[in-house]
């Protein structure tokens, strides 16, 4: 994922020393370096596990190691000097730790204090990414399915910025389509003169609207007739269609602006609408370069190894999903000049973009698949999220939650739990202050709470588990981000002038050594999130980092010690790292609760 050339991470370090070590001790062997954290810090920080591997190529040649401890010695022999490892080992068969020198560590914190967190970013190999996520549907309500689209994006979103990206954000809301033809026809007949007297309050209670007219639609003939022939109007640019019409996305787009605007989503709209003048043209380009086929009158492509194919023209001569899918990669290829395009979506629709990227290659948009060249596709699927039954997650009714009343219970329940702390411990309670608490403690508790788990699986939703105050939430990792903004605050230094100062920043104790490992090991958090797209790398990360200052601050001394100054860097380091996984996961950290 990281640019040729450019290590910002220990590892991809590690991975250059040993890449030499390689070539220059087996150079006919054309051996990749494989590195790995040790899964016991007893015996290093690092481990290279190429020697079993490349013995057995080299088996039987001359000249060829006996076993692969001999491999191991002869690459450790050929380790070019570096100042990155203080010393090495062998363990078993031929595995090679390596410790990490405290020096070095040392030197990444105090690059980390100068040139602020930014300076760990790795750099990306792709420069304009678009990101394709949350997309509501418009006339509907935006429900707890919509939450794992939206924040997983975001975090995908705000990470590869991060690490220097340009990125698109594109919300392909579905603002076209049949639905409206129902929609469009109920409001006419809201009123005696029809379209013509349509006014904002028809669409005040989109919910209302949208149900009275799918009602009629299911339950009237005629009227379905009527909202059909709507449909065609509309799309043939009806002026009075297109008012009504335009008047239903405006009221839909100010309550997901609602919802977007409370979880800090930043979205730029791209509906469906957008690519309506491009799919006749798209449709001809797939037919002319033999990609696309009449079958039983509908224009498909095949595509190898799936039974049904992509119907990109209806024998009715419309277009479906797919037709606007495919006029969507081409324009985000073609025009948006990106060279990695992500889609978010459920595991679902995983089979249908499968489908669409094999298309796009047919068509000559994309490369060939496997190549490493761009433009890539990514087709991120999440699961579902379920109640604590283990059932699809619903209200008591049976309806869909809605996302707005759970961001509403949320951010009640922290601000009731914050109220009832500071009573009980006697601080004057600030308006402004506790309804700040409470926003970011309940927003974040429900993003962390889905990010944390595997966007693959399925999920339980649980307010209980994830507004408790310890263990893996949101709500206990703000608390511990307060604590260590409160170590500082009470120490009443100013510690960036510390480290302009050459403050003697030293790495004695075993724990300030292992938090300043974790501190270094970020980037490697950023990399493996972005090479799988999967946000519980960076919360599995955060979690491990707060931890291990925990066991850091349980054993050293900060305030009041002999290495009081040295020590501040490194809580102050911890609280800067953490701030920018907060940043990265759309949480706002808080500096007192």
């Amino acid at each position: 994922m990281a640019e040729a050339g450019k290590a910002v991470t220990l590892r991809g370090e590690l991975s250059g020393l040993f890449k030499s070590a390689l070539s220059t001790a087996f150079p006919a062997a054309e051996e990749a370096p494989i590195i790995a954290s040790c899964n016991n810090p007893q015996f290093g920080d690092y481990q290279c596990n190429n020697a079993m591997g490349l013995f057995g190529k080299l088996k039987g040649k001359e000249g060829a190691p006996k076993n692969p401890r001999e491999v191991a010695t002869a690459i450790v022999s050929s380790l070019p000097d570096n100042s990155t490892i203080d010393n090495t080992s062998l363990a078993g068969p031929g595995f090679i730790n390596c410790k990490v020198s405290s020096a070095y560590l040392a030197g990444r914190i105090n690059a980390l204090m100068t040139q602020g967190v930014a300076s760990l970013a790795p750099p990306l190999r792709y420069k304009r990414v678009v990101v394709d996520f949350s997309s509501p549907n418009v006339a509907k309500e935006m429900h707890v399915g919509h939450l794992r689209s939206t924040i997983i994006g975001d975090t995908i979103a705000n990470t590869l910025e991060f690490c220097g990206a340009d990125v698109v954000r594109l919300n392909h809301i579905g603002d076209w389509g049949t639905q409206f033809g129902m929609l469009i026809e109920h409001m006419a007949e809201l009123r005696p003169g029809g379209l013509a007297e349509s006014r904002d309050e028809d669409v005040a209670d989109l919910q209302t609207l949208y149900r009275a007219a799918k009602k009629r639609f299911d339950d009237e003939e005629e009227f379905k007739v009527r909202a059909r022939e709507a449909v065609t109007r509309l799309q043939s640019g009806d002026e009075e269609c297109i008012a009504a019409w335009q008047r239903i996305c405006d009221a839909s787009r100010r309550e997901f602006q609602a919802i977007y605007s409370r979880l800090g989503v930043t979205l730029q709209e791209r509906g469906e609408s957008f690519y309506n003048p491009m799919l006749k043209d798209v449709v001809e380009e797939l037919r002319e370069k033999g990609v696309a086929e009449v079958s039983e009158g509908a224009t498909c492509v095949f595509v190898e190894g799936c039974e049904v194919p992509l119907i990109v023209q209806k024998s009715d001569g419309g277009y479906g999903y797919a037709s606007t899918d495919m006029a969507a990669i081409k324009q985000r290829v073609q025009q948006e000049k990106a060279d990695w395009v992500i889609y978010v979506t459920d595991i679902g629709q995983a089979p249908h973009f499968d489908m669409v990227f094999a298309a796009a290659r047919k068509a000559g948009w994309l490369p060939e698949k496997g190549s490493a060249q761009p433009p890539r596709v990514s087709h991120v699927g999440f699961g579902l999220v379920l109640g604590e039954d283990g059932k699809k997650f619903k209200t008591r009714s049976g309806d869909v939650v809605r996302l707005v009343e759970l961001l509403d219970e949320a951010k009640q329940r922290c601000r009731d739990s914050v109220a009832a702390r500071r009573e009980e411990s006697g601080d004057p309670i600030d308006e402004a202050e506790l309804e700040a608490a409470a926003c970011a403690m309940g927003y974040g508790a429900v993003k962390y709470a889905d990010l944390k788990n595997s966007r693959l699986t399925n999920y339980k939703f649980s307010f209980d588990a994830m507004l408790e105050l310890k263990g893996n939430t949101a709500v206990y990792l703000l608390y511990a981000h307060a604590r260590i903004a409160g170590i500082v605050r009470k120490a009443g230094k100013d510690v960036d002038a510390l480290v302009a100062g050459g403050e003697a920043f030293k790495l004695e104790h075993p724990r300030e050594r292992e938090l300043a490992m974790a501190i270094v090991q970020f980037p490697e958090a950023l990399e493996d999130m972005l090479e799988e797209l999967t946000p519980n790398r960076l919360t599995d990360y955060l979690y491990t980092l707060s931890e291990t200052f925990s066991n850091f601050y349980t054993e050293c001394k900060v305030l009041g010690g002999e290495a009081e100054d040295s020590r501040l860097i490194l809580v102050e380091a911890t609280a800067r790292v953490m701030r920018q996984c907060f940043k990265l996961l759309g949480i706002t950290p808080l500096y007192r609760i």
